[in-house]
């Protein structure tokens, strides 16, 4: 079709007609197309369509399910975080999720300027004394990172490389009083 439409101007009516007609239903029609699960629908008169829900289509689909809502409780762990005025935070994290995650998921101050990638230290934070040791131990680029963090202290990690467990219960993480974003200065990122 392309070969014979070489050389002249067509509409884009015409090419959907000379090829079958298959999308062609004329002005103010609803065609549900169910390979796309969608409905094709005239945005003008002009025979220009956009894919949508067909109305009489949506109202035969079966409604979505719930998501559940919570975890169940033995994926929870149950943590604190002290923000830099002093103020204790109780929060509930996921079995599996990180320390910088959990912080931003419920609103607390940790920055992670670099979202997670080991380049900056803005994620810094100080862990219980009687939680530090059921952490593996950082690895080289967090000690690397952790080197270039203010007030560094031996119960220093980087949130982004604290992966919660059922043995961090009752762990708290203290923010420090500052942090120093080499990263891009002055960037805090959206958690997404």
């Amino acid at each position: 079709m392309a070969a014979s439409m070489a050389g002249r101007s067509a509409s884009a009516g015409a090419l959907m007609r000379v090829a079958g007609g298959s999308l062609w239903r004329g002005p103010g029609s609803c065609r549900f197309d169910p390979r796309r699960s969608v409905a094709l629908l005239p945005v003008s008169s002009r025979g220009f369509w956009s894919t949508g829900p067909c109305p009489a289509e949506v109202e035969k689909r079966p409604p979505d399910p719930e998501p559940p809502s919570e975890p169940p409780s033995e994926d929870l762990v149950n943590v604190v975080f002290v923000d830099r005025s002093g103020q204790r935070v109780p929060v509930s994290g996921r079995v599996g999720e990180d320390v910088l995650r959990l912080a931003q998921r419920h609103g607390i101050d940790l920055e992670g300027a670099c979202e997670a990638s080991l380049a900056c230290s803005t994620c810094h934070v100080y862990v219980s004394e009687e939680h530090l040791a059921v952490l593996p131990p950082p690895e080289e680029r967090e000690d690397d990172m952790l080197d270039m963090a203010p007030q560094l202290q031996e119960n220093s990690r980087l949130g982004c490389q604290i992966i919660l467990t059922k043995e961090l219960e009752g762990a708290e993480f203290t923010l420090p009083k500052v942090t120093r974003n080499f990263y891009v200065d002055g960037h805090v990122p959206k958690p997404h």
